[in-house]
């Protein structure tokens, strides 16, 4: 069964459309919405397992532009 996370990013203003396309690079990230309110983009993360959860997080924290970030991993 696989793991989903779901990712509250906040980014510099601007930027949040080429923060998107960034993301949606990374592996592991099955989609990446721009949003309106607090957070400026909501990502979803699937992997196989919990373990593997760093290394993807830990990529999408490095994308230029991004201020902070919350990680919501699902029950």
């Amino acid at each position: 069964m696989a793991v989903v996370i779901y990712l509250l990013v906040v980014t510099e203003i601007g930027k949040e459309h080429d923060i998107k396309k960034a993301l949606e690079k990374i592996p592991g990230i099955t989609e990446a919405r721009t949003v309106y309110g607090e957070f400026d983009l909501v990502a979803r993360l699937e992997t196989a397992a919990l373990k593997d959860v760093d290394s993807a997080v830990t990529n999408m924290r490095k994308v230029d532009g991004i201020i902070r970030t919350v990680t919501l991993i699902s029950a």
